[in-house]
């Protein structure tokens, strides 16, 4: 995923829009007020968020959880970013990109239950389009007539990033003039979070703290994030304002181990070099990192050691908001791009709460623990996602 600064020359993507559905806050403004909070204890479930009002009842009842999130994260960037009928100038040019992780799985393991428990006669017929992963793109283009590629990207906890620079490359290619691009996850299933326990990369505490010394594991959550990504030229002739620039994405594969990142955190190296330079800049004009920081030990302790080798020790201020929203898998990387441009609006960047110190035994990275985060002046944010599978994901956004 890369050269979308340059796919075409002069061509630059804008972000007009943002939406998020997470347990941190349902909307951007109470996501970013619970960015600043102190992180909830326990389970990151997300309690509140409505989606009949855009799908009516009969029709909530044939959607998975994971498409109605994406469709309210969606909704929210679609209204900020002035309308669906402000978009829509040609159908075939506004595309929806939404990744995810295991799509309808809630759908899928009660589906399950009722066909061991009562026959496949009370099997829903409803199953196939609740359970599929492209459900969350598909909804979305079909809600608001967006006749543009409607397309999935699965990439496990990469989804978010790799959707997005997708995305962002139709915008450049002049193949869109506008595209809804994110994830959304919700994969808090008794199922799911077994396998995850049983393997080890939860928390026993259910306490989320990046880069501690006493971290033990991620916690697990749930919810959506979305960008409204067009051209500057498409921006400028419908009058709308650009919160930020999407100017660099990249992709690499660790090529090494299902789960264990690579040694040294090499495709994470490169993952990040590459975004960097698709942007057009160097290390040094990056001025933050959202940090993938799951929590996990190994995780934490390779992306520290890769972030010193791009950067250096006195290399930009860094933070996860995980200490926050938990891991939200596919939909975290969307999430946190949605925190990125905000941080930009606000000047401000949030903190890395559950963490009060970094982990002496990792590398040396310039980690934001106070819970009012740090006042800064704007400038370049590079925002990483890694995934089981060995993908790799990084944005660069910018500054309007």
């Amino acid at each position: 995923m890369v050269e979308i600064a340059r796919d075409v020359q002069g061509v630059r993507v804008a972000v007009t829009g943002i939406g998020v559905v997470s347990c941190a806050g349902v909307g951007v403004e109470d996501f970013w007020r619970g960015l600043f909070a102190p992180a909830p204890l326990g389970e990151r479930r997300v309690h509140s968020f409505d989606a009949g009002s855009l799908l009516g009842e009969k029709e909530l009842r044939r959607v998975d959880r994971f498409a109605q999130m994406a469709l309210v994260a969606a909704d929210e960037a679609i209204t900020m970013a002035g309308g669906k009928d402000s978009l829509l100038d040609d159908p075939d040019l506004v595309g929806s990109i939404v990744g995810t992780g295991i799509g309808g799985v809630a759908t899928l393991e009660r589906e399950i239950i009722i066909n061991h428990e009562k026959g496949a006669r009370r099997v829903s017929p409803f199953l196939v389009p609740m359970m599929m992963g492209n459900a969350g793109a598909a909804g979305i283009s079909m809600h608001y007539g967006f006749a543009g590629p409607a397309e999935t990207i699965v990439t496990a906890c990469a989804s978010g990033p790799h959707a997005i620079g997708a995305a962002a490359r139709l915008v450049a290619s002049g193949r869109c003039d506008v595209v809804i691009a994110g994830a959304s996850e919700a994969g808090m299933t008794p199922t799911g979070m077994a396998g995850f326990r049983n393997m080890t990369a939860m928390s026993n505490r259910d306490i989320s703290q990046p880069f501690a010394a006493e971290r033990d594991g991620f916690v697990i959550s749930e919810g959506a994030g979305i960008l409204v990504l067009e051209s500057e030229e498409h921006a400028a002739r419908r009058s709308a304002k650009v919160l930020s620039w999407l100017v660099g994405a990249a992709s690499t594969a660790d090529a090494h181990h299902i789960t264990a990142p690579a040694p040294g955190g090499r495709g994470a190296i490169a993952c990040m070099r590459r975004a960097i330079a698709d942007a057009g800049l160097t290390p040094a004009d990056i001025g933050y990192i959202n940090a993938h920081g799951t929590s996990t030990p190994r995780n934490d302790a390779t992306e520290a050691e890769a972030m010193v080798s791009v950067f250096g020790t006195d290399g930009p201020l860094v933070s996860s908001t995980k200490g926050v929203t938990g891991h939200l898998l596919a939909a975290s990387g969307a999430a946190e791009a949605v925190a990125c441009v905000l941080a930009i609006l606000r000047r401000q960047l949030p903190p890395t709460w559950g963490t009060t110190q970094l982990d002496p035994a990792l590398a040396p990275i310039r980690l934001i623990t106070q819970g009012d985060g740090v006042a800064w002046e704007p400038s370049s944010i590079l925002s990483n996602s890694f995934g089981f599978g060995g993908h790799n994901g990084s944005l660069v956004i910018s500054p309007a």
